[in-house]
């Protein structure tokens, strides 16, 4: 007959642990289970830590859990400030946005990249030129396909 995992004994070992502000790797160590095993069982127990106000700032920054929208300009710029990039290719204006087409008229020769959120009434795709057998047009191919800086600072 197998061996239970939860023993009453386990149980209140792990209550105590908990109450006393172990993490669940340390409170998994002293049982001698798994760490899921523990988070399984607190769960299953409602035995929860209050998040700190600070968690549930961040929470409310971000409204329904949906990303802030960026213009690919913005993208680029930001892009190119996190990987400090000096020889970035200069974009010579705005990604004309005349040609934005859906999922069902995309085809082989037009841009693929994606404008809004997936699932929004607003997502479509660029929908401008591609070049040969290329999936964005040459201005989102600039923000696609980037020499890989990090590497170079990483060597240099």
């Amino acid at each position: 007959m197998p061996v239970p995992t939860w023993t009453d004994e386990r149980i209140e070992l792990l209550k105590r642990h908990f109450e006393a502000g172990l993490s669940c790797r340390e409170i998994a160590a002293d049982i001698g289970v798994s760490r899921n095993a523990v988070i399984g069982k607190l769960s299953r127990l409602n035995l929860t830590r209050g998040r700190s106000t600070d968690e549930r700032r961040l929470d409310r920054s971000f409204g329904q859990g949906r990303a802030p929208r960026a213009v690919p300009r913005l993208q680029y710029e930001m892009l190119a400030t996190i990987y400090g990039e000096s020889d970035a290719p200069d974009v010579t204006g705005p990604i004309d946005d005349g040609n934005r087409c859906s999922l069902l008229e995309l085809s082989e020769n037009r841009c693929r990249w994606p404008i809004s959120t997936p699932g929004e009434d607003d997502f479509c795709f660029c929908g401008n030129s591609a070049p040969d057998g290329q999936s964005y047009c040459a201005g989102h191919s600039r923000l696609a396909y980037r020499p890989n800086s990090r590497a170079r600072v990483m060597r240099g």
